[in-house]
């Protein structure tokens, strides 16, 4: 099935805004995060607003060719509605097979951080780039490996962008050749956003942790914000993956993927300020405007859910006074604890906890 694409244009690098990070081969590591030892691409303030154009790795990937403006001919996209960014950095970037697949940007480095601090990371603004995503499925690696894919070579199916009702949709053909569709809302996101490891290793990007990265917690929608501890002098933060839909739990092992230019600002909260409002944070934890929401990470979901129920207890002794046994007791009875992904090796569960049942 081919979409029909015209009337739509991508949102091609460069901006007029204050500051800006484009997505280049000088700006990007592709399959890798940032760590201690590595030079920040774009040196800001506490609480500067930063503009940056992110990108997708679908349509980049080896299994895919490499060769995006070829990827997406094939389903029907014209030369100006492929990026001219992710052109440049699949023909110019390296990844070796051992890599993961993300484009991360970054790092960041937020002057004045210090480990022990939190980094704040608030979604100001998620705008599409281009009218499209892929959805893929390979290498054994979603929810339901040794089943899907079902043959040895990858799946990736694309999905065009539509508008009804005045919103933005995605649309999915229902069967292959169909031209019946399924359409679901979109709520962009990024999927990466974190801070740097101590150390000279540069992790590896699928797997999320302490520092944040790859968690696909998909309530970090604009009006949301991240806070991550601090690990390393200057946070070093970066962001990539970025998503126009997901579903809890990202069963496929992607989900819509596409590229988004993101407005974010980034804000230390020194460790004083953090421990009086969050108590001692071993992990990201999400803050929206009705939730609370911390996460807990590991490679057997038993575990990664555990680990957000401490984190949840923790969290409500600090910032309300609760009684431990109190806490567990409410969170029994009032929150709920979502799957954020299985597919990402290591595990994610997030909680989330209503802040208009507690008083001020």
């Amino acid at each position: 099935m081919r979409f029909d694409l015209s009337g739509w244009t991508a949102v091609q690098p460069g901006t007029d805004a204050e500051t800006y990070l484009p997505s280049t081969p000088e700006t990007v590591l592709w399959g890798r995060l940032p760590c201690g030892t590595d030079l920040p691409v774009l040196s800001v303030t506490s609480g500067t607003v930063v503009t940056v154009d992110t990108l997708s790795h679908e349509g980049l990937l080896p299994d895919q060719g490499q060769d995006p403006l070829a990827f997406f001919a094939r389903e029907g996209v014209p030369r100006q509605l492929v990026l001219d960014d992710a052109v440049r950095v699949a023909a110019e970037c390296s990844r070796s097979e051992a890599d993961g697949p993300h484009v991360v940007t970054g790092p960041i480095a937020v002057r004045g951080a210090r480990p022990g601090d939190l980094l704040r990371i608030d979604v100001l603004a998620l705008e599409p780039r281009v009218p499209y995503g892929v959805i893929s499925n390979r290498h054994g690696r979603g929810a339901l490996p040794g089943e899907y894919p079902a043959g040895d070579d990858a799946v990736s199916v694309f999905a065009a962008v539509d508008e009804r009702d005045g919103a933005l949709v995605g649309v999915l053909p229902r069967a292959a050749g169909s031209d019946a569709v399924a359409r679901f809302p979109l709520a962009p996101f990024l999927g990466i956003m974190g801070v740097a490891v101590a150390g000279p290793a540069r992790p590896h990007s699928v797997p999320p942790g302490p520092h944040g990265g790859n968690i696909d917690v998909k309530l970090l929608v604009v009006g949301t914000s991240l806070l991550l501890p601090v690990q390393v002098d200057d946070a070093l933060a970066y962001v990539g993956d970025p998503h126009f839909a997901q579903g809890d739990g990202e069963v496929a092992l992607t989900a819509m993927e596409a590229s988004l230019r993101a407005t974010l600002r980034f804000s230390v909260i020194p460790r004083s300020e953090a421990l009086e409002q969050y108590g001692v944070l071993t992990g990201p934890l999400v803050v929206t405007p009705q939730f609370l929401v911390p996460t807990g990470l590991s490679e057997d979901l038993d575990e990664a859910l555990q680990h957000a129920v401490r984190a949840s207890i923790e969290l409500l002794h600090a910032r309300f006074g609760m009684d431990r046994a109190n806490a567990l007791a409410y969170l029994s009875a009032a929150t709920d604890f979502d799957i954020s992904q299985v597919v990402d090796i290591v595990k994610g569960v997030h909680a989330k906890i209503r802040v208009s049942d507690f008083d001020a």
